[in-house]
């Protein structure tokens, strides 16, 4: 699987997340010793590394403008200590269903403060005088719109309203949707006419194809939360009856399977991205269709494993991204009889907006280093960041990774490299579902074309007739080239400029850029 259903799943989701990783010596108001503040600067500035950097990063006041930390982040952050402006806002943040009774159970919103007034008036008034104003935009772009390398294709087939959550191509040339607004995943013919469609719920997110079944994770909600809606479910490939050996998930987004017990069956990682609580869980299969579930990450914002050996000792270890305020990527070393080691190799400051990452050998040394995307911003009223874009970070032999290479594009979703043009160098190719729409709308999908010191950047015409999320890349016509396919969300702009009325009149739910270079 290459392409990445998940960031749908980002959609609406706070920045700040919940951790349970408070200091037991302030764990209420009236125990903290407020003797420590003094009112300066730098002690305001000691109280926010001290407590926001004990779920994530410490965040950098210069990260977010002044408006932002006050309307958004501010507040988010003082649902963690317990502060609200009255029990009705307190109680609006739980969900009335099971979701909701999960987050009552972590006591993540806790009815009693735990940071005194004091503290929590130095640490907003540090960020709220720190804060610029206003983020200094990126520098536009000089896209291109002539991309005579690769031919457009859109299918005859429409819908309502285009809402793609996974895109992808198949060893046999054809071409599979998950749609959220039909609940349906279908399948596309070479020549993209429909060959069949099914309902399966909201959100078909990753599909693994086994000897002789077909198994689909479906996420169970498109909208953000914990009630464990999601599974897992099997499609024989001949006659027989589909399951559903796995239930209960928390908006799972991606699974991957591998035998990592070595006993000779398949394992399956899943990423439960959930809302305020979620997990990177392993299913071990334990026989007769029976999964055996431990976790080894009890945090949502799980969005890509992969199963690798990374330390060359014979087990599949695995290594994975999480967003959700603690950004960054982990890899899970593998020590037999279902012990795992966490490292995080790659550690991201809460406002990154981690999108994608895949494993690749971008310099062929033998070693697996990381791409990597940045650029989800659902979580406030989109704001361009200098940091989203794509990079690259290559691995030293010993899994300690350093950035080589980076791309600045505005709300990045999702790259692919590959010497696309047949001329000896790595091309990248990317999409971003939150481009800067006023000014360059044109940086949906970007082709970054090596120049050997510097990249030119590139696009279709028609790049704008969909909202890109999705995207996957094959030789799907058999000629010797990678092609790619984009899928479509419909989802709203902001400021409105009329996009989404054209992409649902449209019904647009992908695009395929054949490749013509062979």
């Amino acid at each position: 699987m290459k392409s990445t259903p998940l960031l749908i799943c980002m959609l609406l989701v706070f920045i700040l997340l919940s951790c349970n990783k408070r200091n037991s010596k302030y764990s209420s108001a009236a125990a903290f010793p407020t003797s420590i503040y003094n009112g300066t600067e730098d002690q305001g500035e000691l109280l926010a590394q001290m407590y926001c950097a004990t779920c994530h990063q410490y965040p950098e006041p210069s990260l977010l403008d002044k408006h932002t930390w006050k309307e958004f982040i501010l507040p988010r952050m003082g649902y963690m200590y317990g502060i609200y402006k009255d029990s009705t806002e307190r109680e609006a943040l739980f969900e009335q269903n099971e979701g909701g009774e999960i987050v009552r159970q972590r006591n993540l919103f806790p009815k009693r403060q735990r940071m005194h007034d004091t503290i929590w008036e130095a640490i907003t008034n540090f960020y709220l005088k720190k804060a610029p104003e206003s983020i200094t935009p990126p520098k536009n772009k000089n896209i291109t719109k002539d991309l005579a390398q690769f031919k457009p294709i859109f299918p005859q087939q429409k819908v309502p309203m285009p809402s793609s959550t996974f895109v992808d191509f198949s060893d046999r040339g054809t071409l599979y949707l998950g749609d959220a607004a039909t609940k349906s995943f279908s399948e596309f013919s070479t020549d993209l006419q429909l060959l069949n469609t099914g309902n399966v719920q909201e959100g078909a997110v990753s599909l693994y194809e086994g000897e002789d079944d077909f198994w689909l994770t479906v996420m169970g909600s498109f909208s953000p939360t914990d009630a464990p809606k999601g599974f897992i479910a099997t499609f024989p490939k001949n006659k027989g009856e589909s399951s559903v050996p796995i239930k209960d998930l928390q908006r799972p987004v991606h699974s991957s399977y591998g035998d990592i017990d070595n006993d000779g069956d398949t394992d399956i990682i899943v990423c439960e991205f959930g809302k305020w609580t979620g997990g990177l869980s392993l299913f071990r299969n334990v026989g007769n269709g029976r999964y055996s579930k431990s976790t080894l990450l009890p945090t949502p914002g799980a969005i890509k494993a992969y199963l690798r050996d990374m330390d060359s000792d014979g087990d599949l270890d695995v290594v994975a991204l999480f967003a959700q305020g603690d950004e960054g990527i982990d890899i899970f070393y593998n020590y037999g009889e279902g012990q795992f080691e966490r490292k995080r190799v790659l550690k991201f400051h809460p406002s990154m907006g981690s999108s994608f990452f895949d494993l690749i050998d971008y310099n062929n040394d033998g070693h697996l280093d990381i791409l990597y995307t940045a650029g989800d911003n659902a979580d406030y009223a989109p704001v361009m960041k200098p940091w989203h874009g794509v990079y690259v970070y290559l691995n030293d032999g010993k899994n300690a990774f350093s950035e080589e290479l980076f791309l600045h594009l505005n709300g990045a979703y999702n790259a692919v490299v590959n010497d696309f043009d047949g001329d000896g160098d790595s091309d990248i190719a990317a999409i971003s579902f939150f481009p800067d729409w006023q000014n360059t709308p044109e940086e949906g999908f970007v082709y970054f074309k090596n120049e050997g010191n510097s990249f030119s950047q590139h696009t279709f015409p028609e790049v704008n007739k969909g909202r890109w999320v999705v995207m996957d890349a094959s030789d799907y016509d058999n000629d010797g080239d990678v092609d790619l396919v984009l899928g479509s969300l419909a989802f709203e702009v902001v400021p409105k400029m009329g996009y989404v009325e054209k992409w649902i009149e449209e019904g647009i739910p992908f695009v395929v850029l054949q490749n013509t270079q062979n």
